[in-house]
């Protein structure tokens, strides 16, 4: 076999080994990027694969890719309405979050390895960001529903926290070099274009990109194509001109991917799939760039660092970041403990290498060391962390949805198949009575694998298919219908407490059944009322507002109004939790 066939065959087995791990993680909550990440120590130069791989200067521009296409992929699928309830607490946590991290593991890093204040904060910054494509993989793995403003606040906030971990890196690394080479308003000019320029170039960039791809006619199997071509670009464009590729390829996602209209779907599907082999690749390359056995004497060290970081320093900066804002204590915790590190701290830590510092391979090891025991033990524990915080929400039981459609005339509409319970409602009636909503049409029905010829005339029976075009927001009362098993999760009633209440119902009328005395100020509010005012803009579903002794637990939210809300006592949440 020649040297060609050899490497085909190597990556084949290796995207192969990859996929299949998938399936294992899965089952033992293992965070997949950490395997692939030990499979690539594996095969490199101190485990049985053997590969000596060094090269520095390739493996940061190939890094760079892949978390190019990774961010980019990270925009696509981040609808518009999430920046309305995370944008700003996502802001301060990837500015002064970051700052306040790098600072304080900067300082400990100064004392457990006995380096000088500025290589100390040096390892501070590469460790300070969280990590996009951890965090991205993490919390939409395993099916973990959270609330939508936590969900929002840590994707933000990992897609935008980059600029500010690079602008510290580069910064300390520059002053290590050439010591007072830039002064304080020179580095908040390079700072300011870092953020501002890649956030306005990314918006350019992303309008731009939708544009061509609703005007421009092409085969259906070139529009991926296209769309990957233009984020590529537009990452390595804004880099070029000393702004934040990172940040650009982010919110040009953003903004192209609520802007197309045309083949919206297999663009996402299909960056989808090249954002997983990114992260496989981008994984494997790291482990291969390590040097295992350099790790030996850094490791408890680096194992001390890394508890620092993760029990001192994020709480902090996730508490200072989060002042201005309606985050209570449980919901802190939570996005404490989400601040995953991975492969940009790597990334970061190739910097001092490529700009030749004395101290730069030990603060590489250090980088990745910290990340693994992130990985590990973050990682691993998050959906855990929710369900013990009691911010896990109940999983919506939904039929298989089949696709987005973007047809004219259907866009926004999607195709969903429901498999029909046996102690479904819709069980014995003609198919033409359904009680279906008045804007869902129905496709046909498949019974023993084979259309129904005329389904209208049909009774419906026990596990039959029921083929639907519906708007999203009917999926709940469809799923009633069919009696969709539930998903696995807390049960509604469990998390949403005993009774469900209209969101037009007075405060004080609901509070005095149970003996609670209303704040004055809200006495004569709705629950509507009361709750955007305490939330403000950003309520979402799941928020919960402590009211002596019961919860007030936003259930449903349309249009930015509290539609329905749960009401629990808190005798029962705190014995359960």
């Amino acid at each position: 076999m020649d040297t060609a066939a050899q490497l085909i065959f190597g990556v084949g087995a290796l995207l192969l080994v990859s996929v299949l791990a998938s399936r294992i993680t899965d089952r033992l909550g293992a965070p997949l990027l950490l395997v692939f990440l030990v499979i690539g120590m594996l095969l490199g130069e101190d485990g049985p694969g053997g590969i000596v791989f060094n090269d520095i200067d390739g493996a940061f521009v190939l890094a760079s890719l892949a978390l190019a296409v990774i961010l980019f992929d990270g925009g696509l699928r981040t609808p518009r309405a999430i920046f309305r309830l995370g944008l700003q607490p996502a802001v301060a946590l990837a500015t002064v979050g970051v700052v306040v991290t790098a600072t304080i593991t900067g300082a400990a890093a100064m004392w457990i390895f006995d380096v000088g204040p500025m290589v100390g904060l040096m390892i501070g910054a590469i460790v300070g960001s969280t990590d996009a494509a951890a965090v991205f993989y993490l919390l939409h793995a395993h099916g973990l529903e959270i609330n939508e403003r936590l969900r929002a606040t840590l994707e933000i906030e990992s897609g935008s926290n980059d600029p500010m971990a690079v602008f510290l890196t580069l910064a300390v690394i520059e002053l290590l070099r050439v010591p007072g080479a830039a002064g304080g308003w020179e580095m908040l000019a390079w700072f300011l274009w870092q953020f501002a320029g890649g956030a306005v170039f990314g918006v350019v960039a992303g309008l731009a990109i939708a544009a061509l791809v609703n005007r421009v006619s092409l085969t259906e199997s070139f529009y991926p194509i296209l769309v990957l071509a233009s984020g590529l670009a537009v990452f390595g464009l804004a880099g070029s001109l000393g702004s934040s590729g990172f940040l650009a390829a982010y919110v040009a996602g953003v903004v192209a991917g609520n802007r197309m209209r045309r083949s919206r779907h297999e663009v996402r599907r299909f960056h989808d799939g090249m954002a997983w082999l990114s992260q496989v690749g981008l994984f494997l390359m790291l482990g291969l760039l390590v040097t295992p056995s350099e790790l030996i004497p850094v490791a408890l060290p680096s194992l001390a660092l890394a508890g620092v970081l993760i029990l001192v320093a994020r709480p902090l900066a996730v508490g200072i970041s989060l002042l201005p804002f309606r985050f209570n204590l449980r919901e802190q915790a939570f996005i404490s403990w989400v601040g995953l590190r991975g492969a940009v701290p790597i990334v970061l830590g190739l910097y001092p290498l490529l700009a030749g510092i004395a101290e730069s391979r030990t603060a590489f090891n250090i980088a990745f060391f910290v990340v693994l025991i992130s990985l590990l033990i973050q990682g691993w524990t998050v959906a855990p962390a929710a369900r013990r915080l009691g911010l896990q929400l109940p999983s919506r039981a939904i039929g298989r949805r089949l696709m987005e459609l973007d047809a004219p005339g259907l866009q926004g509409r999607e195709l969903v198949v429901y498999r029909v319970m046996p102690a479904a409602p819709a069980v014995g009636f003609e198919v033409r009575n359904l009680p279906l909503p008045a804007d869902v049409r129905l496709m046909t029905v498949v019974r023993d694998e084979e259309p129904l010829a005329f389904p209208e005339s049909e009774i419906l029976a026990a596990r039959d298919h029921v083929y639907l075009l519906v708007w999203p927001a009917e999926l709940p009362e469809l799923e009633h219908l069919f009696g969709v098993e539930p998903a696995a999760g807390p049960r509604p009633e469990g998390f949403y407490g005993t009774f469900t209440l209209r969101g037009d119902a007075r405060l004080v009328d609901v509070l005095s059944l149970y003996g609670v005395e209303p704040p004055a100020v809200d006495a004569d509010r709705t629950l509507d009322q009361f709750l955007r005012a305490r939330f403000g803009r950003r309520v979402a579903v799941g928020d919960r507002a402590h009211l002596g002794r019961v919860d007030l637990i936003v259930r449903e939210v349309e249009a930015g109004r509290v539609v329905e809300v749960g009401l629990r006592f808190r005798d029962d949440y705190d014995s359960e939790t």
